[in-house]
């Protein structure tokens, strides 16, 4: 079906109003921009938002918008000024692109810039289409060995880089990270990556806790048996579990408030929380174990400035492999299959093909 249209791309006019209709072949009109023949893009939890709900917390889709953001591809033209990429060149694409002119880019930290451009952001169209653009300063290249659906993964992974640096993850450091998804299974890699020597990931589905001891974790969890339980009882039983560690950083990528809370609990005196997961706009919030321990609480919002190149480098080393984290593949025409499979639960990681070219 998509073979024969000049840009296929996969639309969303509404919850679960996904469609593949033909959009304009994108023209370059700045000399420092890219255009990319789009092979492989993964689903993303703010994606199965927009589809199930029309909706990803405070935005809603209000007009017709392109899914994905979670993408590689190849180089299929260039400005006539870029000269650190050519056609032809393997790329996982950074889909968010700053104001060049805000504070908040000068000064390193472009993920918190006020006018970001992000892909599948409303109102702005995302990168499930054949063809995709962006300037040059925002892809990297894959290295030859590493394949376009591994350079599709190196977007959550670069959350998982990020929240890993932020938190200065170090040797012989000792993490639990809440939330066996993706990203909780690709920090979990990371901070072994990053010399952590102790990791336990908490979930309450065994086959991910089983990913998780593949990718890196050297503890794991299963905390649906905890329901009911006093806080005390589930640090109790959780510290047991970690081997009796007392964990210097918890990672909570749910969301989840009783998962915030346990982790609050469970970390020791002086340690570092990282927010990393998004979940309800207000929660109850263990404050006076903030201040009792002293503890350091910090926000991760994506990636910032060389977090992809760091991501790329850590999948090209093999120090991080995040090919295991691939349960699904479908091809573009089976798109909206693809989203229904990862809105019911089935899939880690779910990859669709680029469209095929018109023979």
């Amino acid at each position: 079906m998509s073979r024969n249209l000049a840009n296929p791309s996969c639309v969303l006019y509404a919850a679960r109003n996904l469609v593949i209709e033909d959009r304009p072949v994108p023209e370059i009109t700045d000399p420092h921009y890219v255009k990319i023949a789009v092979k492989k893009t993964g689903i993303c939890g703010s994606d199965v938002h927009y589809y199930q709900n029309g909706r990803n917390g405070l935005k809603v889709v209000k007009s017709p918008m392109v899914l994905g953001h979670e993408s590689s591809g190849v180089i299929a033209e260039i400005g006539s000024e870029v000269t650190s990429v050519k056609v032809g060149d393997r790329v996982a694409i950074e889909p968010g692109i700053p104001s060049r002119y805000s504070d908040a880019y000068k000064s390193g930290n472009y993920n918190l810039c006020p006018c970001m451009v992000f892909a599948a952001s409303p109102p702005n169209n995302g990168t499930l289409a054949r063809y995709f653009m962006v300037p040059d300063d925002f892809v990297v290249k894959l290295p030859d060995h590493v394949s376009l659906e591994e350079g599709a993964i190196v977007e959550p992974l670069s959350v998982a880089v990020h929240s890993c640096r932020l938190a200065n993850v170090t040797f012989g450091d000792r993490c639990v990270i809440y939330g066996a998804g993706p990203v909780g299974l690709l920090i979990a890699a990371t901070a072994k990556a990053y010399g952590a020597t102790e990791i336990m990931v908490v979930d309450i589905f065994d086959d991910k806790l089983e990913l998780a001891k593949q990718l890196g974790a050297t503890h794991t969890y299963n905390s649906s048996e905890d329901r009911g339980a006093s806080e005390d009882d589930n640090r109790t039983f959780q510290l047991a579990a970690f081997g009796g560690n007392v964990p210097n950083i918890v990672f909570d990528a749910t969301g989840v408030e009783a998962c915030i809370t346990a982790g609050i609990n469970l970390i020791k005196v002086g340690g570092t929380f990282m927010q990393v997961g998004v979940g309800k706009v207000k929660i109850e919030f263990p404050m006076a174990a903030v201040g009792n321990k002293e503890l350091t609480v910090k926000g991760v919002y994506r990636y910032s400035h060389d977090d992809y190149r760091l991501a790329v480098k850590l999948v090209g080393e093999g120090k991080v492999d995040v090919k295991k984290l691939v349960t699904h593949r479908f091809t573009f025409d089976h798109a909206v299959e693809a989203y229904e499979v990862v809105s019911q639960g089935r899939a880690v990681k779910c990859i669709i093909d680029g469209p095929e070219d018109a023979e």
